[in-house]
């Protein structure tokens, strides 16, 4: 099965009439009454099983937990979790964790998706939260089981406004991206930033060039660990004179960031899924702004809706209307990027809300 086939299927997936179960950001929560009016204890049990990055990635897992963690805790109930160490585990987690008991299952990422596709069509009964993947193995362009609830990100919008910020922060007239693997659920970061990038070259009648990806090959570390493979791949995109750089693959921003350390240049990093400046610290002097994804937001409402007997399986699908995906603050790059800028890209951002720019992805097909 080719990427470009898997994209096709997955926009099918969201033109056959998939739904946002799940708009804007949501009310913020109320105390908990122990999860119900008569103080007892709801008989709920919520679990969540990690891809091998482990839920303290600081980044796709991580979010994805302390979403779950905060609908638990709303619900006034203990939340189960497994840590996968190997992709061999993924089959079993999933099980084991329908073994004990488990209402609700969130699945942290496509890894996990033939697993859970295969436990929820033995266990109907199950609410199962697949986080970053459409549930369609066999791309039909349609779930593979009605109990599992999808939950996607057109991270192309964010990546976009990434792309322009880059291009029209960099002072080389290069920037870089690489991913982990080249699925569609790390390339649609990719193709944003290119977007992005391109629109601004197409409104200042500038040349910033797109180093790692083409909008059909481009740099892939095999992987999502952030190890030698990782870093050499990035020093390869910093040494043909990049100056901002995003990785897409979650822990794979480490590899790049010691690159750019060990390079002793002025180079910016960008973060993807979360915002690295709040959840990894030592980012702070390096990264210019990240890629977000709300997987927190999306996984807290899907578990606290089956907690509260009101799941929905129909696929989220977050964007930058209902804040499923941004931009994060500029935080310490805030005094060295032009207020000009910074003002054309909350613009921009508005006009892909409004619909006067289009951001192309498989979500948006």
């Amino acid at each position: 099965m080719t990427i470009s086939t898997r994209k096709r299927a997955l926009a099918a997936l969201v033109a056959t009439g998939v739904a946002v179960a799940l708009a804007g950001c949501g009310a913020a929560p109320e105390e908990n009454d122990g999860g119900n009016a008569g103080g007892e204890k709801l008989d709920f049990l919520p679990c969540i099983v990690s891809d091998m990055g482990g839920f303290d990635d600081k980044s796709f897992n991580q979010l994805s937990f302390e979403g779950a963690q905060k609908a638990a805790d709303e619900l006034g109930v203990e939340l189960k979790d497994v840590q996968s160490n190997a992709e061999t585990e993924y089959g079993p987690n999933v099980t084991n964790l329908v073994g004990e008991g488990c209402n609700a299952i969130v699945a942290v990422g496509f890894a996990l998706s033939a697993a859970t596709v295969e436990a929820a069509t033995a266990n109907p009964d199950v609410d199962f939260i697949l986080v970053d993947d459409a549930a369609d193995n066999d791309f039909d362009g349609k779930k593979d089981a009605e109990n599992v609830k999808p939950l996607l990100y057109d991270t192309a919008q964010a990546a976009f406004l990434a792309g322009y910020l880059s291009a029209g922060y960099s002072k080389t007239g290069k920037v870089g991206t690489f991913g982990g693997m080249e699925f569609p659920t790390v390339t649609i970061f990719m193709d944003g930033f290119l977007q992005g990038v391109n629109h601004y070259n197409e409104v200042k009648d500038a040349d910033v060039q797109v180093v790692g990806w083409d909008g059909k090959t481009g740099s892939f570390t095999g992987g999502f660990e952030a190890n030698q493979d990782a870093k050499q791949v990035a020093v390869n995109i910093l040494d043909q004179g990049v100056d901002v750089i995003l990785p897409v693959g979650g822990p794979i921003y480490q590899s790049a960031q010691q690159a750019i350390k060990e390079s002793g240049k002025d180079i910016a990093l960008i973060g993807a899924d979360a915002d690295l400046f709040v959840t990894d610290p030592s980012t702070a002097d390096v990264v210019l702004t990240s890629v977000l994804k709300a997987m927190d937001l999306s996984t807290y409402q899907a578990v606290l809706a089956s907690g509260k007997d009101e799941f929905d399986a129909e696929a989220y699908i977050g964007t930058l209307e209902n804040d499923g995906v941004g931009i994060a603050d500029l935080h310490n790059f805030a005094d060295k990027v032009d207020s000009g800028l910074q003002d054309e890209v909350t613009q921009l951002q508005q006009d892909i809300i409004d619909g006067k720019v289009t951001v192309t992805s498989y979500l948006s097909e």
